[in-house]
């Protein structure tokens, strides 16, 4: 609900702002603006100039009596009704299919806002309120980041249930960085994540490039709300409509996209980990699957998703994917797939991550990087496991993690318990098991104990226990 609400205040602040300008009216606050934008709709010879310039500039159209500055002046009337803003949802998503069902979640009638219409009333309006001094058009360059962060609390707030929809920025900067190393500067550079989420991850891009205005955005999205979601993050990052390409469906039932471009520069994915899928024996016909021979199996797709975003690499792209170590040494269907890859050089590198660094799981994970055509068929292997800040009931990786695993992965040359780049031979003689103890020894010999000094201590504390246990009985 509060999300759905920012970002409809956002349509009509920006509405209102634009409105004035085509008008040529200077205005210090949106109520000024609101009477404006009346005055001129009242006007017939005005109104049907003022809609299509509007309309042509956003798409959408919000009458006067419908947008986010009378219906605050209603509620401090007190005659808001909660049909009235649903009515405001309904007409932006009718007046242009880009904005189609884009609020279908935000269901004011829910008994959860409340038992009683009025109660869902009070509820509604005590949000509008908290977001009635702010105006949202005016505060586009930051509107962005401050979604992403309520994005990323709420996901934090609810755990398990929303940690599928996100990814921690921290592991979003890593793999961002990683993938666009040498093509910072590529005019129309393609970024596609086929398992988005809320889109956070596809928008990362925009900070590591040097022409972020010219980003083309492809993402695929299987839960409708989390794509709405997606969608609404894009147009508060100022994604303009062009650019950003969303798709509602099943990533591995249906291959997307079909139509040009089908290739991309970048595949970032953060998919779910050992997801049941069908495993029919027709995707072994499917371009996706059909060059290795066997499909993973059907209780854990996570080489269904690799192989799916790998398909979609570009000849000179980098793919990074989030997925569980079990991927890195699991047998059967799976070896032979990684052996595949492996052989033709695919497989870059393989991080190891720490530990409960995201909100769906405790696990630790890894971040394999692939490439479709490179020399040789080396791999490097980093070990980061131990490089983490505890915060509250999540790890986090820092500012000097992340330079560290991006330093290494730059050199590609072992450093000692941290790094290891390995041959294709030295891999062949683990039988392709990519498991990362196996090439990097992060070991540390213990501390030697000093036996007598501790056989003192041991007395010590007998006779401490014997005083107190004394004086215990005493009692």
């Amino acid at each position: 609900y509060t999300l759905g609400i920012i970002f409809y205040k956002f349509l009509s602040d920006q509405y209102l702002e634009v409105a004035c300008d085509f008008l040529g009216e200077e205005v210090e606050n949106l109520n000024e603006a609101q009477t404006i934008y009346e005055q001129s709709y009242a006007n017939e010879d005005e109104r049907e100039d003022l809609l299509r310039e509007l309309k042509y500039k956003f798409y959408y159209t919000i009458e006067p009596d419908l947008t986010y500055v009378k219906l605050m002046q209603r509620i401090h009337s007190n005659e808001f009704l909660l049909e009235e803003l649903d009515q405001a949802f309904r007409n932006i998503e009718q007046s242009n299919i880009e904005f189609e069902n884009l609020f279908a979640d935000v269901d004011l009638m829910s008994r959860r806002l409340g038992a009683t219409p009025q109660k869902r009333n009070e509820t509604i309006s005590a949000v509008m309120k908290e977001l009635e001094g702010l105006n949202l058009a005016e505060e586009k360059d930051n509107l962005g980041d401050a979604y992403e962060y309520l994005i990323g609390n709420f996901a934090s707030e609810s755990g398990k249930k929303a940690g599928e929809f996100y990814t921690p920025q921290p592991v979003s900067n890593l793999m961002t960085q990683i993938a666009v190393l040498d093509k910072e500067d590529k005019h129309g550079l393609s970024v596609y994540d086929p398992a988005m989420g809320s889109g956070s991850l596809l928008l990362n891009a925009k900070k590591y490039v040097n022409k972020p205005d010219t980003i083309e955005y492809f993402g695929q999205e299987i839960n409708t709300s989390t794509y709405n979601l997606a969608r609404m993050n894009m147009m508060l990052h100022g994604v303009s409509n062009p650019r950003q390409h969303l798709n509602n469906g099943d990533t591995l039932d249906a291959d997307w996209p079909t139509d040009e471009p089908t290739n991309f520069d970048l595949v970032l994915m953060n998919p779910p980990y050992s997801y049941k899928w069908s495993a029919d024996k027709g995707f072994l016909d499917d371009e996706r699957f059909s060059k290795y021979g066997v499909l993973p199996p059907k209780s854990r797709a996570d080489y269904s998703f690799l192989l799916h975003g790998f398909y979609h690499l570009k000849t000179d792209g980098t793919m990074c994917i989030v997925l569980p170590h079990g991927v890195l040494f699991r047998g059967s269907s799976e070896a032979k797939i990684r052996q595949t890859l492996l052989e033709n050089g695919n497989i870059y590198a393989v991080i190891g991550l720490p530990e409960n660094l995201f909100y769906n799981t405790s696990i630790p994970t890894i971040i394999i990087v692939l490439k479709k055509h490179r020399e040789g068929n080396d791999v490097l292997f980093i070990d980061a496991s131990k490089d983490f800040e505890k915060e509250k009931n999540q790890n986090t990786l820092t500012e000097a993690h992340i330079d560290r695993i991006l330093d290494a992965y730059k050199n590609r040359e072992d450093i000692d318990k941290y790094a290891h780049l390995a041959r294709f031979e030295e891999i062949e003689e683990n039988e392709f098991n990519l498991n990362i103890p196996r090439y990097v020894d992060t070991f540390e010999d213990p501390e030697p104990i000093d036996v007598v000094a501790l056989r003192n201590d041991i007395k010590q504390t007998d006779q401490e226990i014997a005083a107190v246990s004394k004086e215990l009985l005493s009692m």
